[in-house]
């Protein structure tokens, strides 16, 4: 195992011990996550240790809570006592390493994250926020408290360590189709009309992977085609809390390709939409950040069959716009002016890593 988290409470009495913090859905299932906890008892009197892990949705950042408000929703917890064991789970190979790692008096846990909840998403903060970026996470958390979950009991910072998790998704194996759209619109002053047909390869690209599109025109008006503008878009849709739904243009690139009245043009256009031209971007959904880690953009949101969106939390899905500026002929000129627009929706995701 190449590398091992952990986290330590303020008291020192807990060490939480991970082996990894990306735990892949792979639709029917999730990776289980199996970790321990170092265990210092002589500071706990009659404390017990519990260890929970919780899927959470954040729309607003901590330091925003005013007047007791918290700006943060469960979707899902799940809650089991550590110390004294009550249960020990079925050891694996990740709590025999991690066990060895740790050393004495460490405690196994497991936790199974039901395939239902979203996956990690947060969204980008602008250049003035602070805090922890608003999205969905999930924590692993281990804690000392009496009881296993008091509204009169006060937990301490101190005798709390935990680590954010990323619940994630690879695209699938095999690619589908690729979509196609086309147009024939007629225009004002102008007895025939313009063709337009945009098709790409498959329905699938990977973050970073150029996307050529296929792009046929044959334009029988009597205007011109005076430029070619294709545009990514990313729609978010808030699903947990309201109902937001909002679009961002995550490319925007012009191609000066020209075509005369009654001539035709067939070619292959290549574009690549990339978080790093959208830094500033604020709202924009990425896949779930850990600590000063980077990121992309979000990828595709694949759905189940007969999962309610709600419990999903955050939706994401793209589409490419290929528009035709097409400029009007004679006295009227831009006046008669009109875009010729078909739209291709796809998936983008990170390809499964090899084992």
């Amino acid at each position: 195992m190449a590398k091992v988290f952990k986290k330590t409470s303020g008291n020192g009495g807990l060490t939480l011990y991970l082996g990894k913090r990306d735990y892949v859905d792979h639709l029917p299932k999730v990776d289980i996550v199996d970790g321990v906890v170092k265990l210092d008892t002589s500071d706990f009197g009659d404390r017990k240790v519990w260890m929970q892990l919780a899927c959470a949705f954040r729309y607003g950042s901590d330091d925003l809570d005013v007047m007791g408000l918290c700006f943060r929703k469960d979707i899902w917890i799940q809650q089991t006592q550590l110390y004294p064991e009550v249960i020990k789970p079925t050891l694996s190979p990740m709590h025999d390493t991690l066990m060895k790692k740790a050393g004495d008096n460490a405690y196994p846990f497991s936790f199974e994250i039901p395939s239902n909840l979203p996956c990690s998403v947060s969204l980008q903060p602008g250049p003035e926020d602070n805090g922890k970026a608003c999205g969905v996470d999930f924590e692993v958390k281990t804690y000392l408290a009496k009881e296993k979950c008091s509204p009169d009991e006060k937990i301490e910072k101190k005798d709390t360590a935990r680590l954010i998790i990323r619940k994630i998704q690879y695209a699938p194996s095999q690619m589908g189709a690729g979509p196609k759209a086309e147009i024939c619109k007629s225009f004002m002053m102008s007895e025939k009309p313009v063709h337009l047909e945009a098709s790409m390869e498959k329905d699938l690209y990977y973050h970073g992977e150029p996307i050529p599109i296929k792009i046929k025109v044959n334009n029988e008006s009597n205007k011109t085609v005076k430029k070619i503008k294709i545009s990514v878009e990313q729609t978010t849709d808030i699903v947990l809390y309201s109902a937001d739904k909002y679009t961002k243009t995550v490319l925007n690139q012009e191609f000066g390709e020209t075509v005369e009245s009654n001539g035709t043009y067939e070619n292959t256009l290549t574009i690549t939409p990339l978080l790093a031209d959208n830094k500033e971007k604020r709202g924009l959904a990425l896949d779930g950040r850990l600590k000063d880690e980077d990121t992309n953009l979000a990828s595709t949101t694949m759905l189940r069959q007969g999962v309610e969106k709600e419990v999903l939390g955050i939706l994401v899905s793209y589409k490419i716009k290929v528009n035709l500026m097409v400029a009007g002929g004679g006295l009227l000129g831009g006046l008669t002016s009109s875009d010729v627009t078909v739209e291709l929706p796809f998936m983008l995701m990170n390809p499964k890593p090899e084992e």
